[in-house]
């Protein structure tokens, strides 16, 4: 698959949202500019997990469109394992739209129609208000790093050196699963960090550092192993850490969306997230 121009994009994004049930107009406006084919990257990511994505435990014989929605964090692995179904299913389409998990919750809630949802911690969960999952099971965990840019400048050793004024912090939101992990991580050390800015997700949260707009910043470390040298990790001790568990929760039963559900819970899924730096659940 291949990402054509923005306006492409965008139409595919609206047919992503399939909104049977009158979904009010704020609410594909908002899923926008989070929703998104299996695009640019999808293949390199395919390849590097290799046999983790292919082989016949992904061939079910069901058809049909599939909309998931997904933590930011969970992008690389979801989207090769969204590619490796599809080809082993050639008549069925997955969907793909990754944002803040707590975000992606509210749409839900607000009418947003999909199929799953794999969100970075439970308390996401209490966003889908009346929406009830069908089924809930978890895929993953994952635990918290400090990202700094390659060479570590800032010589970040540890919590405490987020406090110095000469270190530029970025969090994600608070709002969102990654930021209030990495607020309880810092309270629990004791720690007052420096914050320049929070972002919307984890993603825009490390690109801060990617980009050297940023000292360090405080993630998962799954985003540490995905982003590939780009940023150095520095690790946060078991005691001042947190584990966060990644459910995926199922809406409907539609065939192909099961099935896809089993095929991210099962070994294939499991060894293509361990891969990409999760825990296993």
């Amino acid at each position: 698959m291949t990402t054509g121009p923005a306006a492409v994009r965008a139409v595919r994004a609206v047919r992503a949202v399939r909104a049977v049930r009158a979904v009010p107009a704020v609410v594909v406006l908002l899923a926008l500019p989070l929703l998104i084919g299996c695009g640019a990257g999808s293949a390199d990511t395919a390849t590097r997990t290799g046999d983790a994505t292919s082989g016949a435990g992904a061939r079910t014989g069901v058809t049909g469109e599939v909309t998931v929605l997904a933590a930011a964090s969970l992008t690389r692995p979801v989207r090769a394992l969204a590619e490796a179904f599809e080809q082993a299913n050639p008549d069925t389409t997955i969907r793909l739209g990754f944002g803040s998990s707590t975000t992606l919750a509210q749409q839900i809630a607000q009418g947003a129609e999909v199929d799953l949802l794999a969100s970075a911690g439970t308390p996401a969960l209490d966003q889908l208000g009346d929406v009830e999952p069908t089924s809930t099971v978890t895929i993953a965990r994952n635990t918290l790093e400090i990202a700094t840019p390659p060479g570590n400048p800032a010589k970040v050793a540890g919590l405490a050196d987020l406090a110095r004024r000469d270190v530029a912090v970025v969090l994600c939101a608070e709002s969102v699963p990654c930021g209030r992990a990495a607020d309880e991580v810092l309270t629990r050390a004791g720690v007052t960090a420096h914050v320049v800015s929070r972002e919307v997700d984890v993603g825009a949260t490390l690109a801060k550092v990617t980009l050297g707009e940023a000292d360090a910043a405080v993630v998962y470390h799954s985003d540490v192993v995905s982003a590939r040298g780009a940023v150095e990790g520095v690790v946060i001790p078991p005691e001042r850490n947190t584990t966060l568990d990644y459910p995926l929760a199922r809406f409907g039963e539609d065939a192909a969306a099961a099935a896809f559900a089993a095929f991210l819970a099962g070994p294939q899924g499991r060894a293509a997230l361990r891969d990409a730096g999760f825990l296993a659940p």
